[in-house]
């Protein structure tokens, strides 16, 4: 298996352990870290990286060529579009009805699909192409699957801080490709030289070079 697919169920599966917490039960009504996200609608979205694999491989769409992980991005509009675009909406009223029945049905539901990728996702072969039918253009299953695990590494961080534990440890397997990711990202949004000032130079790094 390769090592992006290992990385993406590592992930997974701590996700899956930070969804389970005691506390965010606890604070499932209560408003998340990220605006007009609630701490249920959070968990949500952060399950639906794992309902977004599992809806890939399930689909009978042929996909088309696959196009650059970076042109994934520069493509997709909720990138660069404010709070209150359709994009974002739609992302939050997701999360919102993904955690509508409640903490336990969600946590039950989304250990159920990562059960099932644990066992198929390393037969899958290693150059399967996939089709994302909300997009309307194909990617690399890898590629893909990279662009999960940087949600999931992202919003773990968010859920953590929402209720008040620990951001889940993730190993340099994990965590140096969503690095490598989110920087390649910030130099084609904000340019090298700004990327480079923030990283070595703060006297003359920019207010931002967030990714998103």
């Amino acid at each position: 298996m390769g090592e992006i697919r290992q990385s993406y169920l590592v992930a997974a599966a701590s996700a899956m352990s930070l969804l389970r917490d005691p506390a965010v039960r606890a604070a499932w009504d209560k408003p998340s870290a990220l605006t007009e996200f609630s701490v249920a609608g959070l968990a949500g979205h952060l399950a639906h990286q794992i309902v977004r694999v599992t809806d890939v491989l399930d689909s009978g769409e042929q996909p088309g060529a696959p196009i650059p992980l970076i042109e994934h991005y520069t493509r997709s509009p909720w990138v660069q579009a404010g709070l209150d675009h359709e994009s974002n909406v739609s992302v939050r009223v997701g999360g919102q009805a993904a955690a509508a029945d409640g903490h336990a049905a969600l946590v039950e539901r989304t250990q159920a699909l990562l059960d099932r990728l644990l066992a198929e996702l390393p037969a899958e072969p290693a150059d399967r192409v996939v089709r994302l039918p909300w997009t309307g253009w194909s990617l690399r299953l890898d590629d893909f699957l990279l662009t999960r695990v940087m949600e999931l590494v992202v919003h773990s961080d968010d859920l953590a801080a929402s209720v008040g534990v620990e951001t889940p440890e993730l190993p340099p397997s994990i965590n140096e490709p969503v690095v490598e990711l989110l920087a390649r990202l910030a130099v084609h949004r904000h340019g090298a030289t700004a990327v480079i000032r923030t990283l070595s130079r703060a006297e003359r790094a920019p207010a931002t070079i967030s990714a998103f």
